[in-house]
């Protein structure tokens, strides 16, 4: 395949995306949105399992916290400031990534991952088993977060379409931004370290910072796309941060690819629009109310015969692979 056109392609898919709404279709439009709000998520765990070699089994604590963040700051029946709530949520989100990863990275294997989750675990009993989450009900969030510019609204939350378009923006600019850090020499450096960490310590390089700064920008960014489920949604609940949230982005990033921004889009995509045909009782009755049997089918077949995921497809047919920045 031609490189010039694998370096439009990306640019052709988010086109094509951004000019979705033509459709018109309220169904879609949400479908599309938690798709790209989940595509985000799946991102930010690639950079810590993908890129930099560390399996977390808890990531869905960063998702949640950001959520509940929002549900807290808002005021019960006002709208609050996107400009002040968005960094607000995703830098308490960063900050207890830095506390949790100066702790668990020095964990490492099975360890890291019991440790990832039991994290995850005791965020999901504070906010289910106090007030201060509203317990199992979890916290609504009568009106979603204005972005206003004086008394100019530059993006009306409330519109479906404009929501989506900022949600795209959102996904596009956390792609370009982790393509950027991981074509520079700290992406290297990670990669470096996933590799041989004791050999990149021998060599004279900082891991456990690199970890550090790769685990705490993983947490944000996750917090990022908590914030805007939680703005489509309208509520949290203590589910999104259970270990089957973490799982299920798990297995998003498996399917799409590991080590592959891309990957961590087709994968969400993926993952989602298989959930949503393998439920649909129109289609296959009683049993679509055992979907995730079929999708764990699925997902060990992928690992089995695909392990580059469905981005190394154009690797089995023989194609030229997208180049990413960690490769050039």
């Amino acid at each position: 395949m031609n490189s010039r056109l694998i370096k439009f392609l990306p640019w052709l898919v988010v086109g094509l995306l951004a000019l979705f709404p033509l459709v018109e279709s309220t169904f879609y439009m949400q479908l599309l949105t938690k798709v790209l709000i989940m595509a985000i998520f799946a991102m930010s765990l690639d950079l810590l399992v993908g890129y930099t070699g560390l399996v977390s089994f808890g990531h869905a604590a960063y998702f949640g916290l950001a959520g509940y963040a929002l549900a807290l700051m808002a005021p019960k029946y006002e709208t609050a400031s996107l400009w002040w709530t968005l960094p607000a949520a995703v830098g308490v989100c960063a900050l207890f990534a830095l506390i949790t990863g100066l702790l668990v990275l020095r964990t490492r294997g099975i360890y890291f991952i019991m440790v990832t989750l039991a994290f995850a675990q005791m965020l999901f009993f504070i906010f289910h088993d106090t007030k201060l989450g509203g317990g199992s009900d979890g916290i609504y969030i009568y009106a979603k977060p204005t972005m206003q510019w004086g008394e100019s609204v530059l993006v009306n939350l409330e519109n479906l379409n404009q929501f989506y378009w900022l949600v795209l923006f959102f996904m596009t600019a956390t792609y370009l931004l982790l393509y950027r850090v991981l074509g520079s020499s700290f992406g290297r450096a990670l990669l470096g370290i996933k590799v041989n960490e004791h050999r990149m310590r021998a060599l004279g390089f900082p891991v456990f910072r690199y970890q550090l700064a790769s685990f705490t920008l993983s947490g944000a960014l996750a917090g990022l796309a908590g914030y805007l489920a939680a703005v489509q949604y309208g509520f949290v609940n203590p589910e999104i941060l259970s270990w089957h949230q973490s799982g299920a982005v798990l297995m998003m990033v498996i399917l799409g690819g590991m080590g592959t921004l891309h990957g961590a889009v087709i994968g969400s995509f993926a993952f989602i629009l298989l959930q949503e045909v393998l439920s649909n009782q129109a289609w296959f009755g009683t049993w679509a109310k055992h979907w995730q049997l079929a999708m764990g089918i699925l997902i060990m077949l992928v690992a089995l015969y695909l392990p580059q995921g469905l981005a190394g497809l154009a690797q089995k047919f023989g194609r030229k692979p997208v180049a990413e920045a960690a490769d050039e």
